[in-house]
């Protein structure tokens, strides 16, 4: 029993390494997206969510062991506070919607499962919304119109992120004829 609860907390090099490669390519991707399209327009949000989620699901598959969304959302706040200094104030909010999502996995039959990664990249990518739209709330709720306006926002982008999931069950495939995931 210790064997095997230790085993669930080591990690290889390369799956290390492989987390933190798709955590910098999924900020750099999603960043060009918004600037080669001329900011935060819905096109773009779109594109971009499609993007990120499918590489997600891309390196859930590649990685497939419980902690690695965890890992993930610890790059990503690394990343975007060395980019952009913020990012601090959300992360508990995202690690406990990472939490959940990898709890939910779990109980639905784990990572070896592509319904049980699709639904917890989805539930994750809800769950770190609703979590961030409860932040905005308490900040915007003297002018609630501006609050709507960011849930529409982030309601375009979760619509991206749905249409991702689609997007990286393709991309699976396709990396699975050639040679990228094997399993």
């Amino acid at each position: 029993m210790k064997t095997k609860l230790k085993s669930l907390f080591t990690w290889s090099t390369e799956e290390l390494v492989l987390i933190g490669t798709f955590a910098a390519l999924i900020k750099i991707v999603t960043l060009t997206v918004s600037l080669v399209g001329g900011g935060m327009n819905p096109a773009t949000l779109l594109l971009k969510n499609i993007v990120a989620t499918a590489m997600l699901v891309v390196l859930i598959h590649k990685v497939p062991r419980a902690g690695v969304l965890v890992l993930y959302v610890l790059q990503q706040a690394i990343i975007m506070m060395m980019l952009m200094g913020s990012g601090i104030m959300i992360l508990p909010g995202y690690l406990l919607a990472a939490i959940f999502a990898e709890t939910l996995a779990f109980l639905v039959g784990g990572y070896r499962n592509t319904a049980a990664i699709i639904l917890g990249v989805a539930f994750y990518d809800l769950a770190s919304r609703v979590i961030s739209m409860g932040m905005s709330w308490l900040f915007m709720r003297e002018n609630m119109a501006l609050f709507f306006v960011a849930l529409g926002i982030v309601g375009v982008g979760y619509i991206g992120c749905l249409i991702g999931l689609g997007t990286g069950i393709k991309f699976v495939k396709e990396f699975r004829h050639a040679g990228f995931i094997r399993r």
